[in-house]
């Protein structure tokens, strides 16, 4: 979610496997793992996309076509939405992103709270602000 071409996910997903392997000596089972893997995982996307802003965007000619003529990847309604839904998450920003993906993998207000390293009530307002902006990306 955090990439929208798939050698820059490949890419992103290296270096979160790279950041967990190198972190895990440190890894103090005061949490669950996988919230410390989530949270990791989370920097690091974060970080990577800071990276990226820095970063002039270049794009092969191929890739601008198919922005133009968007795979079609069913005619069925729920695919439609589906596809929808995921290309507005990439026009939220990283934190909205972070806070949708919890969301997504059925995290409480809490855990997301948590895993965040804001309040809880933080948690949820994000979480309510990044949801209306989405229904509002969607209906566009």
């Amino acid at each position: 979610m955090y990439m929208d071409y798939r050698e820059d996910q490949e890419d992103l997903f290296q270096e979160i496997v790279l950041q967990i392997w190198k972190a895990y000596p440190s890894f103090e089972r005061k949490s669950q793992f996988s919230t410390w893997m989530y949270r990791i995982a989370l920097n690091t996307a974060i970080i990577s996309l800071k990276k990226e802003k820095r970063t002039p965007f270049i794009s092969p000619i191929e890739e601008l076509e198919n922005l133009r003529h968007p795979i079609d990847f069913s005619t069925d309604q729920k695919e439609e939405q589906i596809s929808k839904m995921y290309k507005a998450i990439h026009e939220l920003n990283p934190i909205e992103k972070a806070i949708i993906f919890y969301y997504l993998e059925d995290y409480s207000g809490k855990e997301i709270a948590e895993n965040m390293g804001i309040s809880e009530v933080n948690a949820r307002v994000k979480l309510n602000r990044a949801k209306q902006k989405l229904k509002e990306l969607i209906s566009k």
